[in-house]
């Protein structure tokens, strides 16, 4: 029997905590250091996740000292989008493999030295888009590979939850790589992607794209509509806001039919296949833990088994989704600070 896969974590804040609930109730992980820049928050994150039987969870004093722990097997990086780069820059430079939340870093330019440094390497790198290994989306996947719907003509989805402006927030704040693209855009992008690969084997590069959207005063996109127009007149429509409530449904428009996932499809469990003529079809696919079980297992299966990427979440699918967001940015005349 394999020993427990130990994680290191940099960044305890809220989203790590799912992280952390994923790796607890994981049969063979655990969470072995968390590494913060505020000490009591760390020290808090670490009691929480700590449990009986194994080691507490330690916090780590410097980056030096949770990379130097002989114990850690990898590092889940869970910061602001903006401090992506600069740890996993120096993870990767000492050899430990790297699960990094989504975006992977906010722009194209810091990611590919990235990824050509755990290429040259032979570093394990992951962007965290757990949503790809959501249980549900392999019975989508089984409908469109069987061509339940015919050939994909449309697909649209939205992703939006209202916030209260704050400056200071992440969510708003330039300096920390705010905006609506960059932390729920990219969910309706990816699956975007995710549909196409998953239909025609791989995803084209759109023969046009467009955006649209509203500002913060901060000059950060706090709403964002887009079009993507891939060859052969497919076209991708979302939208993803800060201001705004939606569904957060996906719906992928085919030849003879509709596939339906109507709500939260980030974190979807359940779908719906649409035929004229013909009953629904509905399944029910539950969470085995929170949903960042797939992503952590996958990981954890690449790093045993010494691959440098996931097949599933492989780099050139990181590289091809911040280069979409560049150039939506781009369009809306985003530009954060440190560019």
């Amino acid at each position: 029997m394999a020993a427990e896969f130990a994680w290191g974590l940099i960044g305890p804040g809220g989203i790590a905590h799912r992280f952390a609930e994923a790796v607890h109730r994981l049969p063979g992980a655990r969470l072995h250091a968390v590494l913060g820049r505020d000490a009591a928050r760390a020290e808090a994150f670490a009691g929480t996740w700590s449990r009986d039987g194994v080691p507490p969870v330690r916090v780590a004093s410097t980056l030096d000292a949770l990379l130097d722990d002989p114990a850690v097997q990898a590092v889940y990086i869970a910061t602001p989008h903006a401090q992506h780069g600069e740890f996993v820059r120096a993870c990767l430079e000492r050899g430990m493999p790297v699960l990094c939340e989504k975006p992977l870093v906010p722009t194209l330019a810091q990611a590919e030295p990235l990824v050509a440094l755990a290429r040259s390497g032979r570093v394990f790198l992951m962007e965290a888009l757990w949503t790809r290994f959501l249980p549900l989306y392999a019975q989508v996947a089984s409908w469109l590979q069987s061509g339940a719907i015919g050939e994909v003509r449309a697909i649209q989805s939205s992703f939006c939850f209202a916030s209260d402006y704050d400056p200071a927030n992440r969510l708003y704040n330039p300096a920390l790589a705010g905006g609506a693209l960059l932390d729920i855009g990219i969910y309706n992008l990816a699956m975007t992607r995710w549909v196409l690969e998953t239909a025609l084997g791989a995803c084209p590069e759109p023969s046009s794209m467009r955006a649209d959207g509203v500002l913060a005063p901060t000059g950060v996109d706090q709403r964002v509509a887009g079009t993507l127009v891939f060859p052969g007149g497919v076209v991708s429509h979302f939208v993803c806001a800060f201001d705004a409530v939606a569904d957060n449904s996906l719906r992928v428009v085919g030849e003879r039919g509709c596939i339906v996932v109507p709500s939260q499809f980030s974190a979807a469990t359940d779908a719906v296949l649409q035929r004229p003529g013909e009953p629904d079809v509905r399944v029910h696919e539950p969470l085995r833990i929170n949903g960042f079980e797939g992503e952590v297992e996958e990981a954890v299966r690449c790093v045993r088994t010494g691959l440098i990427e996931s097949p599933h979440m492989p780099h050139a699918e990181s590289l091809s989704l911040v280069r979409w967001m560049d150039e939506l940015r781009g369009q809306l005349g985003v530009r954060y600070p440190f560019e």
